[in-house]
Parts: C-alpha cells; structure tokens; sequence
C-alpha cells in the first residue's frame, strides 16, 4: 500500500526546545492516524508541520508523494483541516463561506459542489443564515463542510470534539465515518479510548519524541493504556 505521508526525522526547534524531536513515520493511504501524548508532547505541532501550516526546522516529510518544503502549495490541494478553530468568518452565510473556500482551491462548478456538502452535514436548511448564529455543533459541521469542500486526499483533526455536546460528537462520528472510504485522517486527540476506537494506527508522543507508533492491530488497548500510562505519566482522559 502506498503511503499518503511519510517522515524522516522531522524536527520542529523552538528556542532552545525541541517540540517534535526526530519523528520518521509512514502512514499508508486510507489510514486513520490517532497521535496521542500530554500537553506540552508535540501533537499538535507536528500536525501543523504535516499540514503546512509550519515548516520544520531539520528532516523531512512528503504528503501524496509531494514534498512538504519544496511545494507546499501543490500539497494543500490534497488537505483538509478540521480544528477546534472552524476557520469560518462568523459575518458570511453557511453558503457564502463555502463558496469562497470553493473558490479559493478551484474547485469546479462551486455552487454545486456547496449544495452538495451542505445537504452532506444536514446545513442547507441554514444556507442562508450568518455563522455567528450557529451552535458549537452547528459550526463543527460547517467546518467538516469547509475542509471537505476540495474533496481532500488527507484529513487533518485537531482535537476537533473540544466543545461538542453529546448529541454533537453522535452527528461528527458519522459525518467522519461517511467520509473515511478513500481518505487518510490524522487526528489529535487527548481521549485515549475514543481515539483509539477510531484509529487504524497510533502514535504515542511525549517530550516531542515517539514512544509507540503501530497498527492498531499491533495493540490490545489494555496494554496500550498501560504502555501509555507508564511512558507519559498520564491514564485515559
């Protein structure tokens, strides 16, 4: 199986600190990459490194075969971003704020391509209405709209359940399962049990340094949590 990203010693420095530390990673097309660790671990700085929202200071890494220093322009066309931050402008309608992303990235006929999404996360009745008069949920879903609306390769997720009321996060796991076929997903998450439910492979960071990266299958979540436990000094969240 081909691999959507891989990392070669991948390091991000900051002053005097290493946050991520000489990370090499391969994650096959199609998987779903759950990175698990401590504040403080590198989690998310390794996404924003992956999804080009940082460069790295040492190493590389390369996203469909594209490298991540030398064209990250030609690799954001393959990602989408999904964050506690809807990266929605709260004054533009649900329909106005897919559309200019839909513009941005080119996609071909816009409109159509927004009604789509807008029936996909149950928002075309709402098509209309400003964002800031949206729920925490609501907002979640126009989010997952926005970072599908390129019809992305790779999925990037940073804690993206922050905030989600149950009934909430029951609509986002199906929204994200309906979407899986096809795609790769890196998620960040601090809830060891449901990011390890979801996942197809795991990564587990602390002090910006891998301490188990596998398949899922390689973990029976018992040992996982005590490996997790013992390694970072933190139980399941």
């Amino acid at each position: 199986m081909q691999s959507a990203i891989t990392t070669k010693k991948l390091s991000k420095v900051f002053g005097t600190r290493k946050a991520v530390d000489n990370i090499s990673l391969e994650v096959p097309q199609g998987a779903f990459l759950s990175i698990f660790g401590p504040n403080g671990a590198g989690k998310t700085t390794l996404l924003r490194m992956l999804s080009t929202l940082s460069r790295p200071t040492s190493g590389s890494a390369t996203l469909m075969g594209i490298d991540l220093k030398e064209d990250a322009d030609k690799a954001r066309e393959h990602i989408g971003l999904i964050s506690h931050n809807s990266m929605l402008y709260p004054d533009l309608t649900a329909e106005q704020n897919l559309l200019l992303y839909a513009q941005l990235y080119g996609v071909q006929d816009p409109q159509a391509r927004v009604m789509e999404m807008l029936e996909a996360v149950e928002l075309k009745h709402r098509r209309l209405d400003v964002v800031r008069t949206f729920s925490r949920g609501m907002t979640q879903r126009l989010s997952i709209a926005r970072a599908l609306i390129n019809d992305p390769d790779v999925v990037f997720l940073d804690e993206p359940y922050s905030g989600l009321d149950p009934h909430a996060v029951e609509i986002f796991d199906e929204l994200i399962d309906a979407q899986r076929e096809g795609r790769t997903f890196v998620m960040v998450s601090h809830d060891l049990q449901k990011g390890f439910e979801m996942c197809t492979h795991a990564l587990v960071l602390a002090r910006g340094r891998e301490v188990a990266f596998g398949p899922k299958e390689e973990f029976e979540f018992g040992a996982f949590s005590t490996l997790y436990k013992e390694t970072v000094g933190m139980g399941v969240s």
